[in-house]
């Protein structure tokens, strides 16, 4: 089980996420908010919280304004929020969990496509060589490893390149991680990694921020990978949005979306939560539908 949307449900909370740095803004200003946050979704069900870094590059702060440092003490402090949340978290149970039961934290490695903050993370294709792609994000990637993040998150992955890009990151130190992504063409790249980089630096596969109704062809575009990685989805709430009256419009209940995660789980899906526009009440629901079928 996965926490669910960060940055929307902030804004839901009455948090500024306008301009490019997004919630990553709200790390800067609040940063007891966001622990909060993350204490909520533990408090729900997560077994698994991400951190609050997936807007947070070096370029998009020195863009923002923010020095170097600065932007190496945002990157610390969104690991160590979530860390603070986990002790909370932990420290009012009534026994102490196994090792192997404690909740992880994964620290958020967004896309080129987030930095440029236009909605590429959803088309890729940036013009960039692969070698480019690798030193954007090279120095995130080399922070958070040594931060006190469990594993690492590449999220949104719009195409091949920043799924191949992710590999030459992972080839080398001892890192765990996952990839997920947000189109059809990057989850086929995603799939054919064992040529690329051993398996024990890829502890899933799968998809994001995709509509609830994609997640399907998702699960049977990386179903033959089961038997060696676990496939992870957690899509958006299902809503879409409305620019030309900014608001979300569609569908968005609870109930319904943990319906649509008890078909994921028939189909194969190890790893479930949601992203954009869900909740603590959503992963409440999932986690109940889990342990029903668990």
């Amino acid at each position: 089980m996965l926490d669910g949307g960060l940055a929307t449900e902030l804004e839901k909370r009455g948090h500024d996420i306008s301009g490019k740095l997004w919630s990553a803004k709200v790390l800067l200003e609040d940063p007891g908010a966001i622990e909060q946050l993350h204490y909520d979704y533990l408090k729900a069900g997560a077994d698994i919280i991400i951190t609050s870094s997936y807007q947070l590059t070096f370029q998009g702060m020195k863009e923002a304004g923010y020095t170097h440092e600065q932007a190496e003490d945002a990157l610390w402090r969104s690991v160590e929020v979530a860390v603070k949340a986990r002790e909370r978290y932990l420290s009012e149970l009534d026994k102490d969990l196994p090792e192997d039961r404690k909740p992880l934290i994964a620290a958020s490695i967004g896309p080129y496509g987030a930095y440029l903050a236009d909605g590429n993370e959803y088309t890729g294709n940036y013009g960039l060589e692969h070698d480019e792609l690798v030193r954007f994000h090279r120095e995130r990637f080399d922070l958070l490893i040594r931060s006190n993040a469990d594993l690492l998150a590449f999220e949104t992955t719009p195409d091949e390149h920043e799924v191949n890009a992710y590999f030459s990151l992972l080839d080398g130190p001892a890192v765990a991680g996952w990839i997920t992504t947000s189109t059809d063409t990057a989850a086929s790249a995603a799939i054919n990694y064992q040529d690329v980089i051993p398996a024990r630096a890829i502890v899933a596969l799968g998809a994001n921020c995709v509509a609830p109704s994609r997640v399907g062809s998702f699960i049977d575009q990386c179903s033959w990978v089961n038997d060696f990685t676990p496939i992870i989805v957690y899509p958006n709430s299902g809503e879409g949005w409305d620019a030309a009256n900014r608001c979300w419009v569609g569908e968005n209940d609870a109930d319904r979306f943990a319906e649509h995660a008890r078909e994921w789980i028939k189909a194969g899906a190890n790893i479930i939560g949601g992203c954009c526009r869900t909740g603590p009440e959503h992963i409440a629901q999932l986690r109940a539908l889990v342990d029903s079928m668990t």
